[in-house]
């Protein structure tokens, strides 16, 4: 009888830490979700868009109270680990983000509930701010990060393609969500592709890559494009 195929020994892993503390970038700052410091300027940002939700789970919200109270009905729990993403030019707090579904022991995160307003949309800190949640998941020691979209939302799936992620495959039926179906498309990062990764990363964030009016010179997308696979 032939050698069964079990797969590779995993050598040197160590169960990485739970996200949970500030993350700061040059262009950004990933600030752990504080209803009292967040929720209006948030809400704010978001008012009168929205459309902004058609692909969430939560919201659009009618008032502030009920946009607080949802922020504090998630705050401060591990998973997901909601981020406010405050703008470092402005001070103003234009996004959230979340580290979710954690698996430890196997070494494996997802980044998942990404709200942008519009203030923020369309500039280098809603980027960077990915950037530096992917960075931090394998610096900690994490194996894999993934991406989950809804498969109509075209933007997110693009933009999971820029940051390098590959595509797996689409679950069909995945998730009711607002009593809609959901079909989700699954995008992956592995820690054998982050150092090429990060070094483009790092050449796309570098001051020498935007001109004086503050539009980039390489696309990230460019860059990346060796990691990526179309679905």
């Amino acid at each position: 009888m032939s050698e069964r195929k079990i797969g590779p020994v995993v050598t040197g892993f160590h169960q990485p830490p739970a996200p949970g503390e500030t993350i700061a970038g040059r262009f950004v700052t990933l600030e752990p979700l504080d209803p009292v410091r967040h929720a209006e300027d948030l809400y704010e940002a978001n008012r009168g868009h929205d459309w902004l939700w058609d692909y969430m789970g939560y919201g659009p919200f009618p008032d502030l109270a009920a946009y607080r109270a949802w922020q504090e009905s998630v705050a401060g729990k591990s998973d997901p680990c909601f981020y406010a993403l405050r703008d470092n030019a402005t001070g103003k707090v234009g996004g959230l983000a979340s580290f979710m579904r954690l698996d430890r022991p196997n070494g494996v995160i997802e980044i998942g509930n990404i709200q942008i307003s519009p203030v923020l949309q369309r500039g280098p800190a809603t980027s960077e701010a990915i950037m530096l949640m992917i960075r931090w998941a394998f610096e900690a020691g994490y194996r894999r990060v993934e991406w989950k979209c809804n498969a109509l939302n075209e933007p997110s799936i693009v933009a999971a393609r820029r940051y390098g992620f590959l595509y797996e495959g689409t679950f069909r039926q995945h998730l009711m969500v607002r009593g809609r179906n959901r079909d989700s498309a699954w995008f992956s990062i592995i820690d054998g592709e982050w150092p090429a990764l990060r070094d483009a990363f790092d050449a796309w964030l570098s001051p020498e890559n935007f001109a004086p009016d503050g539009s980039q010179r390489r696309r990230l997308s460019e860059m990346t494009a060796a990691l990526r696979q179309s679905p």
